[in-house]
């Protein structure tokens, strides 16, 4: 495998290009040691008009509402890192990419008081090859309930997209692949279900659609698309608590992600859901939001962000 810090490209860094291999921090990095940092994932993908970003702005707004919530303060603006996105695709000539916007603190001191410690923004862009095999987004993942719990609300900042957030969910998914599983469910601190490691859930039985209330899952931009999908269709949907056995009694189940974007759920913790593979309305959305994001619809144009100039 090929490592992401040798590749020849460029990334923006505090607000100008540099050559990749010389995008570098020193090891006493504030946000290495203590885990407070904010970022984003994004994509660009190809379409008629040429590489588009999709829900840029809200993605950005995402960042710097991640900031806020963990006092941080962006040193540019919005518009600034709009822009940045843009360019590191125009500048490493992507047609496709995922875009990761990361905001850390700086090296001038070390322990938990983090003052007079300065911010970076940097905003690095690739190809991104498939989250799942392509082969699952037909057939549906098999997902595990992890042991490990989501952040309670008052124990860590739920709605920030935060860097230390992670390590939980990297333990989860680990935790289900060892199990020879594909993904890990993990339930809120009271037992509901919450999310997937880094996707929310969405499950439908009879003619409704269900998905956790936003309380301690992240507030998806995916997550977003697919509601407004379900009111373009008339479909019902209710945002509530779940228990994790209503799902193994699912007519449908599916996760919605950045990077794992709409992926069936055929399994869940030994139960096959309905008849095992894939359901019609989980393809349905699944071909709305390709889409979608490709370009071809007329609906919703304003999500598209198109990354050449003129």
């Amino acid at each position: 495998m090929t490592s992401l810090a040798n590749r020849d490209g460029w990334i923006w860094f505090d607000g100008q290009m540099i050559p990749w291999r010389e995008a570098k921090i020193h090891v006493l990095t504030h946000t290495l040691h203590y885990g407070l940092g904010v970022f984003e994932g994004v994509r660009a993908y190809s379409t008629p008009s040429g590489p588009c970003i999709f829900r840029l702005e809200d993605h950005t707004r995402r960042l710097f509402d991640s900031a806020q919530i963990m006092g941080i303060a962006i040193p540019f603006s919005k518009e600034e890192v709009n822009e940045a996105q843009k360019q590191v695709i125009r500048q490493n000539e992507l047609e496709e990419a995922y875009l990761r916007p990361i905001c850390f603190l700086g090296s001038e001191s070390m322990g938990l008081r983090a003052t007079d410690l300065s911010v970076h923004l940097s905003v690095a862009a690739w190809e991104w090859p498939n989250y799942m095999d392509a082969e699952l987004k037909e057939k549906g993942i098999r997902v595990r309930t992890s042991s490990y719990t989501r952040h309670h609300v008052n124990i860590t900042m739920c709605k920030a997209k935060s860097t230390g957030n992670y390590a939980n969910s990297m333990l989860a998914l680990k935790e289900a692949l060892d199990s020879g599983c594909d993904e890990a469910l993990m339930l809120d601190n009271e037992g509901y279900v919450a999310e997937g490691s880094g996707e929310n859930i969405f499950m439908l039985r009879g003619d409704c659609l269900h998905t956790p209330e936003l309380t301690s899952c992240l507030q998806g931009i995916t997550r977003d698309t697919l509601l407004v999908f379900a009111r373009e269709l008339g479909i019902p949907v209710i945002e509530r608590r779940i228990t994790r056995d209503e799902l193994y009694i699912a007519d449908e189940l599916f996760f919605t992600g950045t990077a794992a974007e709409v992926m069936p759920i055929r399994e869940v913790d030994g139960r096959m859901i309905a008849d095992g593979k894939r359901g019609s309305l989980t393809e349905k959305f699944q071909k709305m939001y390709f889409s979608q994001v490709r370009g071809e619809r007329e609906q919703n144009a304003h999500w598209q962000a198109a990354v050449k100039q003129g």
